[in-house]
């Protein structure tokens, strides 16, 4: 699987623990996936989302907003698919 996988938020905790988690769940998948983080928020704004942290595979923005859902995740991951609904922390740094 020859993907780039990034998740962008603000460096909060909300953002970080959802960083961790993507992690996780692409290691299950392939072991050879590496997660990329990044607090450039300016990215994430470019791309006219207003919900963080934002996970991007293959520079399409496919979950805006902190989530939990596993199962969300790892589609996400497989098929990058373009989440309909923002899950949404919308901290902006503030959480």
């Amino acid at each position: 699987m020859n993907q780039k996988i990034e998740v962008v938020g603000a460096g909060c905790p909300t953002c970080k623990k959802f960083y961790e988690l993507v992690k996780e769940v692409a290691s299950e998948i392939d072991p050879k996936i590496t997660v990329e983080y990044s607090d450039d928020i300016s990215k994430v704004i470019a791309m006219g989302i207003m919900s963080i942290p934002v996970l991007i595979v293959n520079d399409e923005a496919v979950i805006k907003g902190s989530t939990s859902d596993v199962l969300k995740i790892k589609d996400a991951i497989i098929k990058g698919k373009i989440s309909e609904e923002d899950a949404g922390c919308n901290c902006g740094g503030n959480c």
